[in-house]
């Protein structure tokens, strides 16, 4: 079980109606595509191609800050409100369609980058899902 899983174990009220192992699943899923979209832009930086990478790098600094803020905004359930977890989540999954285009595209030639086009795809799902079931 994750800590994500644990913590939201421990929450003392109703979680809005959210399917917790989903929820625990998406806020997996972005912490972990955070991390790798920012290592995946540092490893680009380092590359002797880096002028043609540029667009892959913002594309993965943009996922992984969209990331890492719906990871904490679905980590917080007081005051919920459905229509901006959607909103959140709709974002977050379009940034990481849109990295994990970009990064699939550099994949044949750059390991880095086919490891994050796949988390991107993880995140992706992820979020898709804990959007249908919010209903």
């Amino acid at each position: 079980m994750t800590v994500a899983a644990q913590m939201l174990q421990t929450y003392p009220k109703d979680l809005g109606g959210l399917d917790p192992e989903k929820l625990a699943a998406c806020i997996d899923a972005c912490v972990e595509c955070a991390q790798a979209c920012t290592a995946c832009a540092d490893a680009c930086l380092s590359e002797d191609m880096v002028a043609e990478l540029t667009k892959c790098i913002r594309t993965n600094l943009d996922c992984a800050d969209l990331c890492e803020a719906t990871g904490r905004v679905l980590s917080r359930h007081t005051g919920y409100d459905a229509n901006v977890t959607r909103t959140v989540l709709e974002a977050c999954a379009a940034a990481c369609k849109a990295c994990g285009d970009e990064c699939e595209s550099h994949a044949e030639m750059h390991e880095h980058c086919r490891i994050c086009a796949e988390s991107c795809r993880r995140c992706e799902t992820a979020c898709r899902e804990l959007i249908a079931a919010l209903g």
